[in-house]
């Protein structure tokens, strides 16, 4: 059987996106140690329905924006997909180490250590576009936050952020204040 592109029409619109998440979500218990119930998002992705439903909806909270921001790595895949429906492009953000110099940087904590966020210091220009971010968790904050530092020292205008999931017991949210998060699933 032949199969073409799939509009995210074909998700009903009595159908929640949270519930196409959830639906898709596969959740892996004592992942990565125990007592973690890890939520994997991957067969949401994999899923033509489920890719297409969460490219519209996060397309929908990203208009307005002249460039959309995919952080390393499944916000690179989201990205994509939401730049070329808004007509608009996508910049990778990368971890550290990733891109050719000369690149921007921002380190950030994590729980156990610290990571960095690149972009390119050269041939983007970010100087007073108007920014989304995308990524697929929102946990801690860290990362977001950092994006957001990142592309803001580049001289962007970030103008919000779009997540898959959120996991609020967390408290990532507090943590990328002021900057305005919009969620398709909670948990």
């Amino acid at each position: 059987m032949e199969h073409g592109p799939l509009e995210a029409e074909s998700v009903s619109r009595d159908e929640d996106i949270s519930e196409v998440i959830k639906s898709l979500m596969r959740e892996v218990p004592d992942f990565p140690e125990p007592g973690v119930q890890f939520k994997d998002l991957t067969p949401v992705l994999a899923d033509a329905r489920g890719l297409a439903a969460v490219s519209k909806a996060i397309s929908d909270s990203a208009r307005g924006a002249d460039l959309v921001a995919g952080v390393d790595a499944r916000g690179f895949l989201l990205g994509g997909a939401v730049a070329v429906t808004l007509g608009i492009g996508v910049l990778a953000v990368r971890k550290g180490g990733k891109l050719p110099p000369p690149v921007l940087g921002e380190t950030y904590t994590l729980e156990y250590g610290s990571a960095t966020l690149e972009v390119p210091a050269n041939g983007v220009e970010l100087a007073g576009r108007s920014v989304v971010v995308i990524d697929d968790v929102l946990a801690t904050g860290g990362t977001l936050a950092a994006t957001h530092q990142l592309l803001t020292k580049a001289g962007a205008e970030v103008t919000g952020a779009v997540v898959m999931m959120e996991l609020t017991a967390l408290g990532g949210r507090a943590a990328v204040e002021p900057l305005e998060v919009t969620s398709l699933y909670t948990v």
